[in-house]
């Protein structure tokens, strides 16, 4: 079992003909995702040749629109490496195609253009669940990986994961790479994301598959916070929590556009208290939040 992605998704790739639509389409059909096809439609009617896992060649077809290539391969996932200048408008084009899930893997996509084509989707019933944008995405291992997550750092078991920073989900899926997972998703770090924390812990609470929880925050904005209240209320399962930024020194913006602290709301130490008022074991490092995971699952 899984959360939102399994071996059964199809997916296209929006961009596929570009720099990194192309790289990690490779990478993607290396880690077993059955991509179909891609859009760009200043390239419509051409095909990209990959290999897959098992290193044949695949001809991935190249389609004009979402809805063209939805239905003449049955794709219900849409992977979205698009400039930030044309990232809104490809976003609507999924979600008017009423894709499943969108995986906005852009950096650098404008808020008020985030939050624009997030309202669309809920504005069109909330039909297309949107991963991102600014994220790594989500992965299955051993099944499918939309987005760029390396698909070698781990393997398939009980613990779900979210994140909101790249690069500590790739650490906390290495340190717990003996246990394994059974989804991990980054939601990205910017102010206007699709899924949230709570989105992933309620899939992740529904799953029959995923044991324990690793919820990977950062200072800036009260997600975190929000999530505890959630997990108190609705999640039985065993969760363990890192904030990133102990460090960070207040008022200065950080890495990530959404890591602003004021006060003591949206500081490391007001979301790690607010974590462990619900029952989640919080380490300071990623390392330790690895090991009260490992003590948790006995």
């Amino acid at each position: 079992m899984s959360i939102f992605l399994n071996k059964d998704s199809r997916v296209i790739v929006q961009g596929i003909t570009g720099g990194e639509g192309s790289k990690h389409t490779a990478r993607m059909l290396a880690a077993g995702t059955a991509i179909v096809g891609g859009v760009n439609a200043r390239k419509v009617g051409t095909t990209v040749t990959h290999k897959d896992k098992d290193g044949n060649d695949v001809e991935l077809p190249v389609f004009g629109t979402v809805v063209e290539a939805m239905e003449t391969t049955g794709a219900d996932v849409s992977v979205a490496f698009v400039p930030p200048a044309f990232a809104k408008d490809a976003a609507k084009e999924a979600i008017d195609a009423e894709i499943g899930l969108l995986v906005v893997i852009t950096e650098g996509i404008p808020v008020q253009d985030s939050a624009e084509f997030w309202a669309y989707a809920q504005q069109k019933g909330g039909k297309t669940r949107i991963i991102g944008p600014n994220c790594p995405g989500i992965i299955t291992p051993e099944e499918a990986l939309a987005g760029i997550t390396p698909a070698n750092i781990t393997g398939k078991g009980p613990i779900g994961l979210v994140s909101k920073s790249g690069t500590l989900t790739y650490q906390m899926m290495y340190e717990l790479r003996d246990i394994g997972f059974s989804t991990a998703i980054g939601i990205g770090g910017d102010p206007v994301i699709g899924t949230t924390h709570i989105d992933a812990l309620e899939a992740f609470e529904a799953d029959p598959e995923t044991q324990a929880i690793v919820m990977i925050g950062e200072i800036g904005g009260d997600a975190e916070e929000r999530a505890a209240e959630f997990i108190k209320q609705n999640v039985t399962k065993p969760v363990v929590g890192y904030v990133a930024g102990f460090t960070a020194p207040e008022g200065k913006t950080m890495g990530h556009a959404g890591a602003i602290v004021s006060g003591s709301s949206g500081t490391a130490q007001a979301k790690k208290e607010a974590l462990e008022a619900a029952g989640v074991k919080v380490g300071k490092t990623p390392s330790e939040t690895a090991r009260l995971l490992r003590e948790l699952l006995g």
